[in-house]
Parts: C-alpha cells; sequence; structure tokens
C-alpha cells in the first residue's frame, strides 16, 4: 500500500495537490475533521461521544481519534493505499498511526512537506478572500495559523526525520509544476520497491508454468519451497542429512529449516532481479506470518497474491494423466491419493488465501485452458498491480 502524509501551511496549496496525489495513485483521503463529522452525521457511539465533547468546548481525545481512523481505514481498504490530511497532528498521534498502519502490515510510505513563505501564503490566503468573499480570512487571522501550524508540524518533523521518508517540495510555481516535483519523487520511490508475488493453486492447476512464465516476463526470481528442499537434501549438508530423515519418513519439514533456506535464496538472489515468485509457500497461515518477516527484513513486502483457479474435475484429469508421465508427483498414484492431497490443500491453504485477500492483495485467475491462455488472463491484472506498486 502506498500511505502518503501531506504537510504544508495554510495557502501551499495542500488541497489541490492532495486530489491530483488520490486521482494519481487511487488512494482513500483520510482527513480528521471530515471523518469526525462523518462520525457524528452518522450518529455512532463514537460519534455521539465526540459530538458531545465538542458541543461542551472541549477537544476531542485521541482515544475516539484512534477508533474513529481505524474504523475509516478497514472499511476503505479498497484503494492502494491512503493519503493523510491534519493527521497526525501530534508526537503521540504520530505513534498511533504507526501502530494502525502495522496492524494493516503496511508503513508509511513518503511525508511530503510544501515548503511556501509565509509571505506568499498571506498574500495566497488575501487574494482567496478577495475572490471568495470571505472575510474570516483577514491578516491576523492568517498569521495565527501560520503560527499554529509552524508549532504543531516542527516537532512532528523531528519524529519523522530519523525514518529517511520525509521530502521537501517547493509550493511554488503552477500546480502543474508542483505536482510534477512530487510526482518525480514518487517515481523515485516506487522504482526502488521489489516485486513479490505468491503464486497459490491447487495441485494440477499449472503454478510452476505460470511462475515461469511471469518470471520471465518482470524478471523474478522463483523460490520453490519445495526445490529448495531437494537441493539441500542433494548437497550432503548437515541440514540435507537432516531433512532426508523427514522427506523420506513422509514428516513435515519444520519451519525453523525452511526459513534458513528461504533466507539464503534470498541472499544470494539479490541485486539480480526485481524481486520474486514464491511457489509452495506459504502454506500455512504461520507461514504467512514468517514471510512477512523475511520480506520487511529486506525492507520489502508481498506485491499481490495470484491464485489460479481450476475446477476439480479438470485438476482431479490432469493429476491423473501427470501420473503417467515422467513429470509424476508421489501422489499422482491413485484417485484415493489425488483427492485426499486437494483435501489438505483445501484445508491447510485456504486459510492462508483468506489473509491476503483480507489485505486486497489476492488476483483471481481462471487457470482453464492452454498455459498460453491463462497467461493472457492473469498477465493484465499482474501487471496492473505492479505498476501501481512500481
Amino acid at each position: 500500500m502506498l500511505n502518503l502524509i501531506l504537510f504544508g501551511p495554510p495557502g501551499a496549496g495542500k488541497g489541490t495537490q492532495s486530489e491530483l496525489l488520490m486521482q494519481h495513485y487511487n488512494l482513500n483521503y483520510i482527513s480528521t475533521g471530515e471523518v469526525l463529522r462523518n462520525e457524528i452525521k452518522q450518529g455512532t457511539v463514537l460519534g455521539m461521544k465526540a459530538r458531545s465533547i465538542i458541543e461542551s468546548g472541549g477537544l476531542v481525545d485521541d482515544e475516539i481519534i484512534v477508533q474513529i481512523i481505524g474504523n475509516f481505514i478497514r472499511a476503505e481498504a479498497r484503494g492502494d493505499g491512503f493519503l493523510f490530511d491534519g493527521f497526525p497532528r501530534t508526537y503521540v498521534q504520530a505513534y498511533i498511526l504507526d501502530g494502525l498502519l502495522t496492524r494493516l502490515q503496511s508503513s508509511l510510505t513518503r511525508i511530503f512537506i510544501l515548503d511556501v513563505a509565509d509571505e506568499e501564503c498571506t498574500r495566497r490566503l488575501l487574494q482567496r478572500a478577495r475572490e471568495q468573499n470571505r472575510a474570516d480570512d483577514n491578516e491576523q487571522v492568517i498569521q495565527r495559523r501560520l503560527e499554529e501550524y509552524h508549532k504543531k508540524t516542527l516537532p512532528l518533523l523531528e519524529f519523522y526525520e530519523s525514518s529517511g521518508i520525509v521530502t521537501h517540495i517547493s509550493g511554488m510555481g503552477t500546480t502543474s509544476d508542483v505536482f510534477e516535483r512530487i510526482n518525480t519523487q514518487m517515481e523515485a520511490e516506487l522504482s526502488r520497491r521489489r516485486i513479490n508475488l505468491i503464486l497459490f493453486g491447487f495441485p494440477g492447476s499449472g503454478r510452476a508454468t505460470q511462475a515461469r512464465l511471469l518470471a520471465e516476463e518482470l524478471r523474478l526470481s522463483i523460490i520453490s519451497t519445495g526445490e529448495l528442499l531437494q537441493e539441500e537434501r542433494r548437497s550432503g549438508s548437515q541440514t540435507g542429512k537432516e531433512l532426508d530423515r523427514y522427506l523420506q519418513n513422509g514428516l513435515l519439514v519444520p519451519d525453523e529449516i525452511v526459513i534458513r533456506l528461504i533466507e539464503k535464496k534470498l541472499r544470494e538472489e539479490e541485486g539480480n532481479n526485481n524481486g520474486y515468485i514464491f511457489k509452495g509457500y506459504p502454506r500455512t497461515l504461520v507461514q504467512a506470518y514468517i514471510l512477512d518477516g523475511l520480506l520487511r527484513k529486506q525492507g520489502s513486502a508481498i506485491s499481490a497474491v495470484v491464485n489460479l483457479q481450476v475446477p476439480h474435475l479438470e485438476l482431479v484429469r490432469r493429476l491423473d494423466a501427470r501420473s503417467r508421465t515422467t513429470a509424476r508427483m508421489p501422489y499422482d498414484g491413485s484417485a484415493a491419493t489425488i483427492v485426499a492431497r486437494l483435501e489438505e490443500h483445501e484445508t491447510r491453504t485456504l486459510p492462508v488465501l483468506d489473509y491476503y485477500s483480507e489485505q486486497n492483495q489476492v488476483i483471481h485467475a481462471d487457470a482453464t485452458g492452454t498455459p498460453e491462455e491463462v497467461f493472457s488472463r492473469l498477465r493484465e491484472p499482474v501487471l496492473k498491480a505492479v505498476k501501481r506498486l512500481k
């Protein structure tokens, strides 16, 4: 997800640039004031609490703000990220926002600060007051608003400066000039992001073929845990000898061993590609959490999850046909073992798919037909997802 904060003094053009960013990057707009007004209008419990505080002349406390913002984030997670306006306003709220985004397996992407001198902001606001006949925008009020902005923004900048995500943008020039500066920084930011795809699908859905085609198209490395295990087993290493005991006896390989092998592969391939396609991993919710952690250590995350969909009867037909070829797998031997394998996949893996669906990361693709037909169907949505992140 793209999560941006746009700071700027009154008159810097923050509203106009916010609109352009939302349209260009499909972002949900979060204004604390707007979200509060919406809760009050809907008459929710939180809205009524906030209304009572406001009517008594008080400030709505962070406990209510965080719940309202959190509800909005969960409800509006259909876009490609969020643009925050008016939140955070304090040091405490900056920590709160970090926590809210962490729950979404996300984080702040970039903070843009529109730099415009106070004299220029005053000139713009006085001009706007004359054009819109706004008597409340007089020089005294404008001065007070500018002082409040500087007083509240500096502590927040201290909070974020060490994170390396703060970018100052000159707010001078035309609207297009300013947006071009912001967009140049956004493109540079996104170009550093790596592509990480997970390929889901029942046995027989064609994951190996589609992984190869996607890897060629996007210059990705394929990480297949099955292949990693077999390579390590053949290496004769101490880990390989341990694996031999598990695999010969049909036992599940402990996650600790699999993690080490994936970490090793990530180190070997670093810098040689645009990212990775994970095939055969994760198979469980625990492994999904592990993969999130592995990628986070690299400053990366899952970009999209491709779910290859094939009717069960077609899967059985494909696996039965494969059992008579050199590509035969151990569970291809009979209808009973094939069905058992499909049932195991459904029981263990579908909850993982639900996990990624909740994060709006899943691309469902019809995987019936020839490999070329399947790839033509999934290529466009995958490229769209990648472009959105790149």
